[in-house]
This record gives C-alpha cells, structure tokens and sequence, in this order.
C-alpha cells in the first residue's frame, strides 16, 4: 500500500491543457472489424436507452463519429437492427444448453436448473431486456423473432423431456398443447421479470438470485408433474 500512496503521491501535476488531451480518446487506427464492433456495441448502449425511436445521426454524434462513417458500415438502421439481433439473440444461445437438457443420465429437474441459471444471466443483462421490450414496442422486430425462436426451439425442448419423464407421447404424435405452452409461458415470465425490475423499474433484485431461479424451477417442475400426470393416470401409482 505505501508503494502505491509514493507512486501517487510524486505524480507530475497535468496542466488543464494536458489534463484535456489525456481525457479525449485517443486516435487510432482501427481494421474495418474493429471499428464495425465499436460501432455495434455503443448502437446497442444507445438503443437500450432510447429506444428504437432514436435516430442515427444522433447515435453517430453519440458515438462521435459522422453519419457517413456510420453508413459506411451500416448502410441503413434495419441491417444495424439485424446486426443488434444477431448480436445479443442469436449468438447467446449455446450448444451446450441443448446438450444439458437432452442429457438422460442426469435427473430432469437438475437439468432444468442447471440450464435455468445459466440462461436466467442472459435475461438479466441489462442491455437485453431493455433492447426486447424497446423492440416490442416499437414495432421493431427483434421480440418476435425472438418469442418465435423460443417457442419452437427451447419450449419444444423442454415439453419433450417432461413428456419423456412421465411417460407421455412426444410431439412428433401429439402437438405441445395450449396449457403446456402456458406453464412454459409462466416460468419464463417469472425469471425475466427479475432483470426488468432493475433494467426498467430500478428496483432492487432478489438478495440471492440463483436461489430464487432454483425455486421457480421446482415449482415449475412440481405443477408440469401434476398437470402431466392428470393425463397420464397409470404414473399415479409409481412411487415417488
């Protein structure tokens, strides 16, 4: 600690001129993908917080930039919005979320949340949730693909391993139904409600996050029990 408190204490004192200059970002010269990136990542800061409603020539003022260096990567704000799609919906979702759920030897329910908790960290990222419901209500869209994708790639999923463990036909015989869509509906409602409490509301998340995902997922898991099996009677008489 004292080498640190010598080392501050004998810094040279800047002129405010030189205070400036160090303060500004310096000048470098960035590779097309480097400054692709760059731009990329502060349009998804600007849209998180204005919405899709702002314009791009104030995010390329944001971004300090002009609005033709801007169009020379993004030629139009929908090919922007894609990239943001791409970005933030599509490169998140991991192969091994599908690997873990499909993996029988582990039990169903320890599966579930252990996919759970680490999916919840992408429904809580700030930047996600703001930019989904700005997406929703703004006629953008990036909520529906995004519910799209949900519904027919994890929902499926996930219906298919509960109708495995309770011994129901799968969906290749029997479509996933209206109150099976509504349970999945419920857990994910649940958790991503969590982030939007702090992204949009600023209210304080649970104290202990993980425990509160674990415990939706149980409970989730407790009444797919009780609704499956209501249409399965002969798993009424297997032992617990």
């Amino acid at each position: 600690m004292s080498g640190v408190s010598n080392r501050t204490a004998h810094r040279p004192v800047s002129s405010p001129a030189t205070a400036e200059r160090e303060a500004m970002p310096q000048r470098t010269r960035l590779s097309p993908a480097a400054r692709s990136d760059l731009i990329l990542r502060g349009a998804i800061r600007f849209f998180a917080e204005r919405g899709f409603g702002g314009q791009t020539r104030e995010l390329a003022q944001q971004l300090g930039i002009t609005q033709g260096l801007l169009y020379r990567y993004f030629p139009t704000k929908d090919l922007l919005i894609e990239r943001i799609y791409e970005e933030l919906f599509v490169k998140r979702i991991r192969p091994e979320w599908e690997i873990g759920l499909t993996n029988r030897t582990e039990p169903l329910l320890q599966r579930l949340i252990n996919f759970y908790l680490d999916y919840a960290t992408m429904l809580h990222d700030y930047e996600w949730g703001r930019i989904y419901l700005y997406s929703g209500l703004g006629g953008a869209t990036i909520a529906k693909r995004f519910v799209q994708q949900t519904k027919q790639g994890l929902f499926r999923r996930v219906i298919a391993e509960l109708r495995h463990e309770f011994k129901l036909p799968d969906l290749d015989t029997a479509p996933m139904t209206e109150p099976e869509t509504e349970l999945m509906w419920s857990l994910h409602g649940s958790i991503f409600y969590i982030g939007i409490r702090v992204s949009v509301y600023g209210v304080p998340p649970p104290s202990d996050i993980p425990a509160t995902v674990t415990q939706l997922v149980e409970q989730f898991y407790d009444n797919a029990k009780l609704m499956l099996r209501a249409r399965n009677p002969a798993q009424n008489t297997r032992s617990e």
